[in-house]
């Protein structure tokens, strides 16, 4: 009896060895999806074919910025204006190589008085006078024949003539003043040599009393637009006293500066043309009583 069972367990035995080969479909099975996992690593890789990609657009885009640096490069002829400075200073020094010659005070080669040196002798010694100081010397001694009276200050930089005159009223019936009317005129003419200026001064040496201030400024303000040469003004000084005093003066000036020639002409212009004017506003003036009466007190 033992001896025949044997057999029939071998036989399972061989059948249990037969189901091994259905194991190995199922390796196969396996090695399908180590497949199908090999497909996802395809599949990853896309991703990095499109970073790749990516990484080559970036490039593409970086490539702009090489033309902003041409542009950049394009502002250099911008570098190439200060050529014009260069032109302009040629022009400066062709400029100044016609500038024509001037002497110590500043006159030109044609002036009348160019590379001309005055003085005057005084109890100090000499005394320097300037072209302007000049001029109104040469009018006051060489052309009136008067005596030297001009008083020039410490460097000859400023002078000043005082004289007076008597003014006279018209003869033709038609003025407020007549040839009776006669009173006196203070004069003042000042000399600015740095300015090339002479101012004439002309007073009514009589302070004017308060009760007429107002009269003589509205009669100011209706004449002097009609003034062509000069103008009329109200002065405020402290006499002596510390009292403040007003005074009508006329005022007329002129530059010397520019005149070539004819310096001595112009000084004697002024003075005469300023005589006339003022004489014309003052009998103008004397339409009021009130003022005709303070100038012939």
């Amino acid at each position: 009896m033992a001896t025949k069972k044997s057999p029939a367990k071998k036989k399972v035995a061989t059948k249990v060895v037969k189901k091994a080969p259905a194991k190995k479909a199922d390796k196969k099975a396996v090695t399908k999806k180590v497949a199908a996992k090999k497909t996802v690593k395809k599949v990853v890789k896309k991703p990095v074919a499109q970073k790749a990609a990516a990484k080559k657009v970036v490039a593409k885009k970086a490539s702009p910025k090489k033309v902003a640096v041409k542009k950049a490069a394009a502002k250099k002829p911008a570098a190439k204006k200060p050529a014009a400075k260069k032109v302009s200073k040629k022009v400066v020094k062709k400029s100044s190589a016609k500038s024509p010659k001037v002497d110590q005070y500043g006159l030109e080669q044609d002036d009348e008085f160019y590379g001309l040196y005055f003085a005057k002798s005084t109890k100090k010694g000499l005394v320097e006078v300037k072209p302007c100081t000049f001029s109104l010397m040469y009018w006051w001694k060489g052309l009136l024949g008067y005596p030297d009276m001009i008083e020039i200050s410490k460097g000859s930089n400023t002078a000043m003539l005082q004289f007076e005159s008597t003014f006279g009223g018209g003869d033709s019936g038609e003025t407020e003043l007549t040839e009776k009317d006669v009173f006196e005129i203070d004069h003042i003419i000042e000399v600015d040599e740095e300015e090339m200026l002479i101012s004439l001064y002309s007073y009514v040496p009589i302070s004017v009393p308060d009760n007429l201030i107002g009269a003589l400024g509205l009669a100011i303000l209706n004449i002097n637009p009609e003034t062509r040469y000069g103008s009329l003004e109200l002065c405020s000084t402290e006499n002596e006293e510390g009292k403040t005093e007003h005074f009508l003066r006329y005022r007329a000036a002129t530059y010397l500066r520019g005149i070539k020639s004819g310096k001595v002409e112009a000084i004697e212009s002024m003075v005469t043309n300023g005589s006339e004017f003022f004489g014309l506003a003052l009998d103008a003036m004397c339409v009021n009583k009130s003022i005709k009466k303070w100038l012939l007190s």
